[in-house]
């Protein structure tokens, strides 16, 4: 194992991949956030994933999700951990298909080192963000806000608070619309922001 590893991540720069196979995230959410963000994480030598989403594959996820035409019709967090296995057969991603609401997520959740807020809904982001600086003051949050749309990149930012940051322009609306450019981006911020954590961490 530790060969495989060793050759799929020769490329990480200098402590990454050894900080990462020893943490945990956690991921509220598997669509075009949270697949993403998940896909990074694996590419950068995650080793352990928390995914939960209740949700199946549709047609119209796949402009900007990281699933393809042959799972349509699949729970999401079945699709994206063999996904995920595809990238590193080693990755630990332990699925929960349920609805995530404020009775289950400290549950669905303990143990991870850092959480990801990667839900559609108003009332749902703001439910498990609730939740989780409630029940874990201590783990690190990283949640999106903004992502719709096409262009405007530079309105893009990090908006870093005390134990939660947030990705994304703060305004656009989902009734603009959705695509993988802008979509990726965000994720991709949000990845970036966690390798940092957790590279950190392991400096001190």
């Amino acid at each position: 194992m530790e060969s495989t590893i060793a050759e799929l991540f020769r490329d990480n720069p200098p402590g990454v991949t050894e900080a990462m196979q020893v943490c945990t995230v956690g991921l509220a959410g598997a669509g075009g956030i949270g697949s993403n963000v998940a896909a990074a994480l694996v590419r950068a030598g995650m080793g352990r994933l928390v995914v939960a989403d209740f949700d199946r594959i549709e047609p119209s996820n796949l402009n900007r999700q990281y699933y393809f035409t042959d799972q349509i019709g699949f729970p999401k967090v079945v699709a994206l951990r063999r996904n995920l296995e595809l990238i590193n057969p080693e990755v630990q991603v332990d699925t929960h298909e349920r609805m995530i609401d404020a009775g289950n997520a400290a549950s669905i959740f303990s143990g991870a080192d850092i959480l990801v807020e990667a839900l559609d809904l108003d009332e749902a982001k703001v439910m498990i963000l609730e939740t989780w600086l409630s029940d874990f003051p201590e783990v690190p949050v990283v949640s999106c806000s903004g992502v719709a749309g096409y262009g405007k990149t530079e309105r893009i930012r990090v908006d870093r608070r005390e134990g939660l940051i947030i990705v994304g322009d703060q305004e656009s609306e989902l009734s603009q619309g959705t695509l993988s450019a802008r979509v990726g981006i965000v994720a991709n911020m949000m990845a970036n922001e966690i390798i940092a954590i957790i590279r950190g961490r392991a400096s001190l």
